[in-house]
């Protein structure tokens, strides 16, 4: 294939979050390097609270640094020019390529007049430099492309591919159930110019037998003119990087290697506490692939109780994520463990709110905030935010990981630790992956086991490097066992197929902004034509609804965000 013509192009989208276009992405990027083409990802516009810092020093989306390592090639700030980083309900901290350029609420993103077309403009010469330079170029979108309350505004759907005249595979998750009404629902809602992109769908996570779902493939193809592209069998324990912490609640998951059994007589019980906003949760999957260690996340303190190391995670809310560990008992919970010499690791905020002082006045402006004494930092948060690739060694071995935080932490005392410190059995670290470390990660599970009194021993040859190459590897298997591979190429070269049908209805008009005679107050007129009462004070109000009726500030509200932001009240803090 390396032979055929440069710059070609794909757009996967979804019918929903979470369909899968983060793997099909991944898969496609597999497939296709595997024969041999100069193959890249690009999202032009993520919203995630796990990212990546690549190596000059850029933050982008972990799912696009899991897609350019599935490719092959050395992530860059080019495949993810736009990274949204929510800070609670209402605002979002924007990253533009690579930088973070200010926190701002949905109103502010697009607010100022142009704002949306540079934001376009700087999405479209990222893609066309990968175009450039690659032989094809897989897009991932964004929720739905059929959110048409967003499309005014879309950088990463129906707007990019239009633009630069990308081809649209359509992915719907139906282990969800509904599968064929979103995929006739998404090309429905569309206007004719983006209908005439969407060149077919792929159907993920089957369980089942696949001829038993034929007829109702041929059924949406004849009512929408668009072929299949593929059956996507449901895969279990991909241990993908998943794009974020925020769409869904992890409280009570578990992860614990399906790869082999424990190598020692006991295994080893890690708890993670689910703080809000929590931020690269990510960190966690190299103990959760050595055999014989369990990982769950947890909320209440009598879930620490057996539990040999508890992590305190990354958060993009230090402040908050403190109180709210205060809140439900967990700090006290975390104090007393310290004292009994049980072992504790904080990582990045969780680091600094282990720490004895917080002085905050630049994100959640707080001032100084007492932390929870278990580590002799005083952490002061900058206005300049810290991205970075460390490398160094702990506890006898090699480490290397990455560093995304606005707080600056004065070290007082303890021992080092990874450019934090130690004290006792409590750890504290900014650095984000250094559990990916091999030799690291079992030094420091022995430690562990140890302190925690578990005869568990670390399996001497799990490479994290190793497993996370057979998990992309799978992802390439599905898509080169159960997708029509030469239609795909064929969409990636020619671009999308000429004469495409329109499906009715097509997108709605926009709604008309209230008239000059509507009644006082925006509320509706009553039936007898006076007008409705407002709510009674006393009463329960219904929920606030976004433009697509979702609850405001449910995680799927968080997800649903323009294409600007509606993330996080003003003032929430940035990464910690």
């Amino acid at each position: 294939m390396e032979s055929r013509r440069r710059g070609g192009g794909l757009l996967v989208a979804g019918t929903t979050s979470d369909a899968g276009k983060s793997v099909v992405t991944a898969g496609i990027c597999r497939w296709l390097a595997r024969q041999g083409v100069k193959v890249a990802p690009f999202k032009g516009q993520n919203m995630s609270l796990n990212s990546f810092v690549t190596r000059d020093g850029a933050e982008i989306g972990r799912a696009q640094a899991m897609q350019a390592r599935a490719a092959g090639v050395e992530p860059s700030a080019l495949m993810n020019p736009v990274l949204l980083k929510p800070g609670g309900d209402r605002t979002s901290q924007v990253v533009l390529l690579g930088r973070p350029v200010g926190e701002m609420s949905a109103r502010g993103y697009f607010g100022r007049a142009g704002r949306r077309e540079e934001l376009l403009t700087t999405v479209l010469d990222c893609l066309d430099q990968l175009r450039s330079t690659y032989s094809a170029v897989i897009c991932e979108g964004a929720g739905s492309p059929a959110e048409i309350n967003l499309r005014r505004t879309d950088l990463v759907n129906m707007g990019v591919a239009r633009a630069a005249g990308l081809p649209v595979l359509v992915v719907g998750d139906i282990d969800r159930g509904g599968v064929f009404a979103s995929f006739f629902g998404t090309t429905a809602l569309l206007e004719a110019a983006d209908q005439s992109l969407i060149a077919g769908y792929l159907v993920n996570k089957f369980r089942g037998d696949v001829e038993l779902l034929r007829p109702g493939l041929s059924m949406l193809t004849s009512v929408t003119g668009r072929p299949f592209f593929g059956v996507l069998p449901y895969a279990h324990g991909l241990g993908i990087d998943e794009e974020d912490g925020l769409r869904v609640s992890l409280r009570g998951a578990v992860r614990e290697s399906m790869v082999a059994p424990p190598v020692g007589a006991e295994i080893l019980r890690v708890a993670v506490c689910a703080v809000p906003l929590m931020s690269n949760f990510t960190d966690v999957d190299a103990l959760a692939a050595e055999p014989g260690v369990v990982v769950r996340f947890v909320d209440r303190p009598e879930e620490l109780v057996d539990a040999d190391l508890v992590i305190v995670p990354g958060t993009r809310g230090t402040v908050g994520a403190l109180d709210w560990l205060r809140r439900r008992g967990l700090a006290d919970a975390l104090v007393r463990r310290a004292a009994e010499g049980r072992p504790v690791l904080g990582i990045c905020g969780g680091f600094q709110l282990l720490g004895d002082r917080i002085d905050d006045e630049v994100e959640s402006r707080a001032g100084v905030v007492e932390g929870l004494g278990l580590l002799p930092v005083r952490v002061r948060f900058a206005e300049a935010k810290t991205l970075a690739r460390p490398s160094g060694s702990a506890l006898g071995e090699p480490v290397e990981g990455y560093e995304i935080h606005h707080g600056v932490a004065e070290i007082l005392g303890g021992e080092p630790f990874l450019d934090g410190c130690r004290v006792g059995e409590v750890w504290g670290t900014h650095w984000h992956g250094s559990l990916e470390s091999d030799g690291f990660r079992r030094a420091f599970l022995r430690r562990v086991a140890e302190a925690a009194g578990r005869r568990f021993v670390p399996a001497p040859d799990t490479s994290f490097e190793a497993l996370r190459e057979e998990q992309l590897d799978r992802l390439g298997d599905l898509i080169e066992e159960h997708a029509d591979t030469e239609a795909l190429w064929r969409l990636v070269e020619d671009g999308p197929p000429a004469g495409l049908p329109f499906v009715p209805p097509g997108a709605p008009a926009p709604v008309a902004a209230p008239s000059a005679d509507a009644p006082a107050g925006g509320r509706p007129p009553a039936p007898d034509g006076g007008v409705q009462p407002a709510p009674d004070p006393g009463m329960p109000s219904a929920p606030d609804r976004g433009g697509d009726g979702r609850e405001t500030g449910t995680p799927e509200r968080t997800r649903q965000m323009p294409p600007g932001l509606e993330g996080a009240p003003e003032g929430q803090e940035g990464d910690a």
